[in-house]
């Protein structure tokens, strides 16, 4: 199986709860080890996840994905992404590593609802998601 439709079908299966315009994440699943990483399941990475699970905010169906991350040539976030629960990427960004910080913002469709996951890919980290529901 293509290892981007492996990785969609394995994020089906955690949940969040949101409140105000923060976005807050609990685990509905174990994802496989050493593939997906979360606050909940961090893996090897236990000691690093503020600096790289996506922090997610919302505000009137505007979506902002931070990853609190230092930009350097030796480590840095590579790419956001934006997905729906069946796999849609809905928005996406790249970075470099002279990029400032790992920011990126998306607008929903009017009258969006449901499930979405923000990816953030580290150099050295691997990739780690915050799901949440709108």
């Amino acid at each position: 199986m293509e290892r981007r439709a492996f990785l969609k079908s394995s994020l089906a299966a955690a949940g969040v709860l949101v409140m105000g315009g923060a976005v807050r994440t609990e685990a509905a699943t174990k994802f496989p080890a050493g593939l997906v990483y979360t606050r909940e399941n961090p893996g090897r990475w236990v000691n690093i996840v503020k600096t790289h699970a996506p922090n997610v905010t919302m505000d009137a169906g505007k979506i902002k994905i931070v990853t609190p991350h230092p930009m350097t040539l030796q480590h840095y976030i590579v790419k956001h992404e934006l997905l729906t629960e069946d796999g849609l990427v809905l928005g996406e960004k790249t970075f470099a590593y002279t990029d400032p910080a790992a920011e990126s913002f998306y607008v929903l469709a009017d009258g969006f609802h449901g499930t979405l996951w923000a990816t953030s890919f580290c150099n050295l980290h691997d990739l780690w998601l915050t799901e949440f529901t709108v």
